[in-house]
């Protein structure tokens, strides 16, 4: 795999077999606010808020990581114990052959952009 990518576009490239789904998630995040920017952080797709990390997400041969940090992981535990997701401290895995849980990624970002407005105020 390559080893640094110039922007989003280019890493979601690399996963033909998920080209598809990576896009949904992209298309999620920046659905929750117009503010919402796009870089690669630690060689992934990132995204950040107000300046602030929101959230990573990478594709994998049998999995697709999202990386909401640890209060975002923490507060979703439940959710990812009903859906038998694999979880961290800081990652959650959705599976590539089952469709992706759009509702609970959406709630998630809502949830970190909630996070870095009470931390900014």
């Amino acid at each position: 795999m390559k080893n640094t990518f110039e922007n989003i576009n280019e890493y979601i490239l690399l996963f033909p077999e998920i080209q598809q789904k990576l896009e949904e998630i992209r298309k999620i995040i920046h659905a929750q606010n117009p503010e919402i920017e796009e870089y690669i952080g630690y060689q992934m797709p990132a995204f950040k808020y107000k300046k602030k990390p929101l959230v990573y997400f990478a594709g994998y041969k049998k999995h697709i990581g999202l990386y909401p940090g640890a209060e975002g992981i923490k507060n979703f535990e439940k959710d990812f114990n009903e859906n038998n997701y694999k979880f961290s401290k800081g990652a959650v895995q959705f599976p590539v052959n089952k469709d992706l849980p759009l509702d609970l990624i959406k709630k998630i970002v809502q949830f970190r952009i909630t996070e870095i407005d009470q931390k900014k105020s």
